[in-house]
């Protein structure tokens, strides 16, 4: 961490060929899990937070939450199925070219782009606007907020971000009902026809009941809010097609009273706080929303709070339910339950916080479903984890390393195995016999994991050829896991 002044208290795609390449670069698929209830039937207070109602001018407010703001001191109070889709993707020459050709950066401002990445510029921070230009014809992704576009041609772009709070009312009185499920962002582009598609996130797993045809586009204009049913729906994002541009989200719209379990993919996201006598710890249990995630690294830099590197749950979670937050040094922990919910990056964040004195001792955390007793995440935190002052320059980026550390990941995400196979094999990586020992395994979930294990016992240039397959084939997988470890 920079040194810096802290706050005295210390508390963050021919527009066919952009279609099919959109299409082919296979999409994260294997986010999945037990799911259990949309929300309590006796949790009138926690449903009213979940849905929302159109009332552009109204401002909801509610009960304290402890938060990274200016009252965090006084704020005490606070692991798989497949999404089951074994479509046979095939990746074009140019998907293949994109993802292997290019370098692909993971900062926050910069796009992948198809000859290379192009800088978003800040252009003003009181609105947190910013603005950049496609130079050509392709597909570009902001990985840092998993916004991405295919354009025709040369065009400028503006991007703003906006809180679904500000315009959408709770009120579970009106007929249709909401639950926002991505960031907003105000859009425009000069010239419009220029673009293709636009892809907004959503972090909504597709599985189970989750039907596509509840996805809504919606968007916030002078007369309202416009809602537009989205081109196609792929994990982790919507496409409209030939956009207008606007204030827009991913809405899922279902009918009142239904009761339904919604899988969301989510983040966790572990804070310590150095202190000579007693170090201090904030555990967020978030939707997977990479803007999202900026947004409480960003409040929790204001007070010195430095973010441990932590797997996400490799299950998906269910909307709205109730997690239990424990420890094996029998820490206090305030408060034990979280509730998995969506509130818009800038708005107070809920966590759970504890204090673990001069951390002599490894720490074990968990999150736990609170109704089945099903353990959903686990992570351990070592003394030698813990570094007071200044923290060190990022290692050289490995992706053998990013391999190993994603190996559960990996087994129950890759999408396209079969097109991995091939590479590893063209690559000499692996053997005919090799590659259909793999193939010979019962489930994907077992053809994935004696794939990385065999590729593991190889060494480091195995790894690296894999991890090249992997971003080349699963870019929004990659991206995804190395947003989580930023």
């Amino acid at each position: 961490m920079d040194k810096k002044e802290c706050h005295e208290k210390s508390s963050s795609s021919d527009e066919e060929l952009w279609r099919r390449v959109y299409r082919e670069l296979s999409p994260v698929s294997q986010m999945c899990g037990s799911i259990l209830h949309f929300f309590d039937e006796d949790d009138e207070t926690e449903a009213e937070a979940l849905w929302f109602t159109a009332f552009p001018k109204y401002q909801p407010s509610g009960e304290d939450i402890p938060s990274v703001s200016e009252q965090q001191e006084s704020s005490e109070g606070q692991e798989s199925g497949d999404i089951c889709s074994e479509e046979n993707q095939i990746v074009s020459s140019y998907a293949a070219k994109l993802g292997s050709e290019v370098e692909q950066d993971y900062t926050n401002h910069q796009f992948l782009g198809p000859e290379g990445n192009v800088d978003v510029e800040l252009i003003d921070k009181s609105t947190n606007t910013y603005s950049l230009r496609f130079p050509t014809a392709g597909w570009y992704l902001w990985s840092a907020t998993g916004l991405g576009f295919v354009v025709r041609d040369a065009v400028t772009v503006t991007i703003a971000f906006g809180s679904w709070s500000q315009h959408l009312a709770l009120d579970l009185q009106h007929h249709e009902q909401w639950l926002a499920a991505g960031p907003l962002f105000a859009v425009t582009a000069e010239p419009e026809e220029a673009v293709a598609e636009i892809h907004l996130p959503h972090f909504i797993s597709l599985q189970g009941e989750v039907d596509v045809s509840w996805f809504l586009v919606a968007h916030f204009k002078d007369e309202g809010m416009v809602l537009e049913q989205p081109s196609r729906v792929e994990p982790f994002y919507a496409v409209l097609d030939n956009p207008s541009f606007s204030l827009m989200g991913i809405l899922l719209r279902i009918a009142r009273g239904t009761r339904l379990s919604i899988p969301i993919t989510s983040n966790t996201l572990l804070y310590f706080h150095p202190h000579p006598e007693d170090i201090k710890f904030h555990l967020y249990l978030v939707p997977s929303d990479a803007l999202l995630t900026k947004m409480i690294d960003d409040e929790e830099e204001r007070f010195c709070g430095v973010r441990l590197q932590t797997s996400p749950p490799v299950e998906p979670l269910t909307f709205g339910a109730h997690y239990i937050v424990s420890n094996s040094a029998h820490l206090e922990i305030i408060p034990t339950e979280l509730k998995l919910s969506y509130r818009s990056p800038g708005e107070i964040q809920p966590f759970s916080k504890f204090y673990a004195g001069q951390m002599k001792e490894p720490i074990q955390l968990e999150i736990t479903e609170k109704r089945h007793e099903i353990l959903v995440w686990k992570t351990v935190v070592k003394p030698v984890d813990i570094q007071l002052g200044a923290a060190p320059s990022p290692p050289a980026f490995s992706g053998a390393a990013f391999v190993r550390e994603n190996h559960r990941q990996l087994q129950a995400r890759i999408g396209d195995l079969k097109g991995v196979l091939d590479d590893l094999q063209d690559n000499e990586v692996l053997s005919e016999n090799e590659k259909e020992l793999v193939e010979q395994a019962k489930t994907r979930q077992s053809k994935t994991d004696a794939l990385l294990s065999m590729v593991e016992k190889k060494g480091d240039r195995a790894l690296e050829l894999l991890f090249r397959s992997l971003s080349e084939r699963d870019p929004y997988l990659v991206s995804y896991l190395r947003q989580q470890s930023l």
